[in-house]
């Protein structure tokens, strides 16, 4: 569509002038870089320039800025000596390489190194300038405003958060990124990082080894202190993960950044002095340690276990700033030691008259050494004028230890894979292809799949991930004779091995805060020893925890136990609860008191009756005996004396056989006994009706019927026993109901209604005997035998009736007991009341056993 409407006259003018000047600007048309150029700090000429990201300087002034002028560049302050060191360790390995005739022969290595002063900001800002150049390109000349990035690789940076913002922002145009310092786990993603590597292992490891390295102590309650950047989150993120896998808690866990203000600073020693954890994990690079370090001495917080991460744990210039010897014993994990002949000599060489180009060396000389080249300005500062000609191995140690040789070795080691990368593309043999046309992204690809070994042996290679294997020095900082600590390796650590083999410690030659041998204890609670269990306490952590002792009946025999285990039915705990023992088997044996008084009664009973008896036989002629059929009380006397001795199955350790028997023989006999009680009664009541003129009641109830009686009384009984041995017989049964900490050894009944069966029938009788007792209680004779079976069998239903609540409520073997008392009572009474008179007239009393004698009441009173 057409815009039809016109335009002002003026708004003609104002398009026409921009027209013009925008072709009078195409003329000039030129690819500018936006800003100030940025030069690096560090630079040489080469055929193939690779290029480094250091942070030379620590830190930088801040400037209010007005937004009304551009803003100056970035002042750097604070001249940091590590990362020059690890500079001048990239440099060497350049003119290592360019020294070599095996490895790139005739191509020359150049370098590009820039300074961050610890800005991120920055750090991107020199990436670009790194990719791009700071040419200025015209159109018009045949070089196109696209072109192919500068350097063909970068080393650096000593971080994490900025090697994860350089990485995020070169990855797109496939240039490596190399660092030899940067842990950070999250740097292995390679969808976000996918043109970076390093030379040092991934923090995922450290952070692994280092809960593994603290549960091997046992310490299971632990303060945390982290970076608040991306090295110290990720890593404790990932520390605090496994250590919740192995068991072990922390009590707190804070972040500080060096440039937090002091107020935040103290509120973390306010925490450890309040703390009751005795280690300390510190995951914090150098820069940080130092800082909290600072702050430690002050308030002298000594007697701590401190666990530290490669960023500051063998930190030499850690170890000579800890006057007050804060990290005595220090324990932690460190880059395996290396050594890069030559290098030492190399750094030690240094002189700024044989530097061109290399302008920082000359602020690093005037600091090193307190002087100044520019003589009218040493004179104003009073400072001497440098010579350039110093010699630096007479500085502190710091300088000249080479305690970052593990460092130096990393990035040699990173600066070799590029040219071993660079040495495959161009086909170098004797000579090098010059004519192959050199992309990041083909370098990227060989770094990622080369493979070989440094003069000094150390293999090179990198996963899937850009990471080197990850292997540790575990090293422990111990008093030096110098009073600053040593750093002694006491293990290693290699990821590449079995999960039970990773760890391997020297703990002998260990040394801990305050110069002890013995190791410290850090734990919320104490240990629970076997007998007793964790309990949680309420609203802590899981390593905060009560012991309780086990309940009766369940042990554990392990120290720690979470949960106690309940012994086998057979077996009890012991007092102590930590081992279940055989339960003790319980029944009425003869050897203890109570079975050996029933043994007795029952023996008692069985003699008495046979006492009865031979009295009863020797006077068998007698007009006592004779009454009432004397056949029947031998009979009698034959099942209370079986009554007597079944009460003997009842006593000792149950079997198959002896649970059937004493039930049944209990049955039979008692049914005998009160057949024939029974018999007696009638006999009395019959003999009574006889003498009634007119009645033949006798010829109906004579001895045949008697014993016809007794017998079918019997056999009733023997029918019911049968039935319950076949159906369901009682067996031998381990009770663990009644009494926790034994075993009960009873007669299950098996068929209870069989149980029930025979004592209803023995009931039955037994009561209708007492009603036919109780009827013939008055019934004229001077010896009327009649009362004594009613008290008789008074007395035994009595026992019986009581018997079924006692048996019942009665635990273990004194319902056996009570079973026996209550034959035994039964037995006796029917023995006393029925035999016991009649034999103390047959003894004491011989005048009234006469036939006269017993009929004389009764004729007297008919009379």
């Amino acid at each position: 569509m057409m815009c039809t409407q016109k335009w002002p006259e003026q708004g003609w003018a104002i398009l026409q002038l921009v027209m013009v000047v925008s072709f009078s600007q195409a003329k000039e048309l030129v690819c500018r870089q936006r800003g100030d150029p940025e030069n690096p700090q560090m630079f040489k000429d080469g055929d193939i320039i690779i290029g480094g990201i250091f942070s030379l300087h620590s830190s930088w002034n801040d400037r209010q800025e007005t937004y009304t002028n551009k803003p100056l560049p970035l002042e750097c302050i604070s001249l940091n000596f590590r990362d020059f060191q690890i500079a001048q360790a990239m440099i060497f390995a350049i003119e290592d390489i360019n020294n070599s005739t095996d490895l790139l022969p005739g191509i020359s290595l150049g370098y590009k190194i820039y300074d961050t002063c610890g800005s991120i900001a920055r750090s991107v800002r020199v990436a670009l300038a790194l990719a791009n150049g700071n040419e200025v390109v015209s159109v018009e000349s045949e070089t196109p405003c696209t072109k192919p990035a500068q350097v063909q690789a970068i080393m650096g940076d000593t971080s994490s958060s900025p090697c994860m913002a350089v990485a995020t922002v070169i990855g797109p145009f496939h240039i490596p990124l190399i660092s030899h310092f940067a842990t950070c786990a999250c740097l292995s993603d390679k969808t976000k990082y996918p043109s970076f590597l390093r030379t040092i292992p991934s923090d995922y490891y450290q952070s692994r080894a280092l809960a593994q390295l603290v549960k091997h102590f046992g310490w299971t309650w632990v303060g945390a202190i982290r970076s608040n950047n991306d090295y110290g989150n990720n890593g404790m993120a990932t520390f605090t993960e496994t250590a919740q896998q192995l068991g072990i808690c922390l009590e707190y866990s804070v972040s500080f950044f060096r440039t937090d203000p002091p107020n935040k600073i103290q509120k973390i020693i306010d925490i450890i002095k309040a703390s009751t954890s005795r280690v300390i994990v510190a995951f914090l690079p150098f820069p940080d340690m130092d800082v909290l370090m600072y702050k430690l001495s002050q308030h002298n917080l000594t007697g701590y276990q401190w666990v530290g991460s490669e960023g500051w744990i063998f930190d030499s210039q850690i170890a000579e700033t800890d006057k007050r010897h804060i990290l005595d014993g220090a324990i932690g994990l460190s880059i395996p030691e290396a050594h890069v002949s030559g290098i030492r000599e190399f750094i030690l060489d240094l002189k700024p008259v044989n530097s061109f180009g290399n302008g920082i060396l000359l602020e690093f000389w005037e600091t090193l050494f307190s002087c100044n080249f520019n003589q009218s300005k040493s004179s104003a500062e009073n400072q001497r004028v440098c010579s350039g000609h110093e010699d630096l191995s007479e500085l502190q140690p710091s300088f000249i230890d080479m305690s970052l040789m593990p460092i130096f070795n990393n990035v040699y080691k990173g600066v070799y894979a590029v040219a071993h990368a660079l040495h495959n593309i161009l086909g170098c043999n004797e000579t090098c292809n010059y004519k192959v046309e050199l992309d990041p992204f083909v370098i990227l690809q060989h770094i990622k799949s080369i493979h070989f070994k440094t003069k000094e042996g150390d293999e090179v290679y990198f996963n899937e991930n850009g990471d080197p294997p990850a292997k540790y020095e575990i090293i422990n900082w111990q008093p030096g004779e110098n009073g600053i600590a040593d750093f002694v390796t006491v293990g290693l650590y290699d990821a590449s091995l079995p999960a039970d083999k990773q760890l391997n410690l020297h703990n002998k030659s260990l040394i801990w805060p305050h110069i002890s041998r013995q190791v410290p204890v850090s734990v919320c609670s104490e240990k629970c020893s076997p007998g007793t269990r964790k309990v949680l306490q309420k609203g802590k952590p899981v390593c905060c925890y009560d012991c309780i002792r086990c309940a009766e009946g369940e042990m554990s025999n392990t120290t720690d136990s979470v949960t106690c285990v309940k012994c086998p039915p057979e077996f009890w705990s012991n007092d102590k609860r930590d081992a279940c023992v055989k339960k003790e088997s319980e029944f009425l044996s003869y050897e203890e008191i109570m079975g050996a008084l029933l043994t007795a009664a029952s023996l008692f009973g069985t003699c008495m009756t046979a006492v009865v008896a031979l009295i009863f036989f020797r006077h068998r002629k007698t007009p006592i005996v004779r009454a009432n059929n004397s056949e029947l009380s031998f009979l009698l006397l034959f099942s209370l004396t079986l009554c007597f001795l079944c009460s003997l199955t009842f006593i000792g350790r149950p079997s198959e056989w002896s649970c059937m028997l004493r039930h049944t023989a209990f049955g039979i006999t008692f049914v005998l006994c009160i057949s024939c009680v029974l018999g007696k009664t009638m006999v009395v009541l019959m003999a009574f009706r006889a003498s009634l003129p007119g009645s033949n009641v006798m010829k109906w109830f004579g001895p045949t019927q008697q014993r016809l009686s007794v017998l079918v009384f019997t056999l009733i009984q023997v029918v019911i026993c049968i039935l319950w041995l076949t159906i369901s017989p009682p067996f031998p049964f381990k009770n663990f109901q009644v009494i926790k900490d034994k075993i009960i050894l009873e007669c299950a009944l098996g068929s209870t209604l069989g149980f029930w069966a025979v004592l209803g029938y023995i009931g039955v009788l037994a009561t209708f005997c007492f009603l036919l007792a109780f009827l013939a209680r008055k019934l004229p004779d001077n010896f009327n035998e009649a009362k004594f079976i009613t008290f008789s069998m008074l007395i035994f239903c009595a026992v019986w009736i009581t018997f079924i609540p006692a048996y019942v409520s009665s635990p273990g073997k004194f319902s056996v007991a009570v079973e026996i008392f209550a034959i035994l009572a039964s037995s006796f009474g029917l023995l006393i009341c029925i035999f016991i008179p009649k034999c103390y007239i047959i003894l004491m009393r011989p005048e009234k056993n006469t036939k006269k004698n017993m009929m004389g009441k009764g004729t007297q009173k008919t009379s």
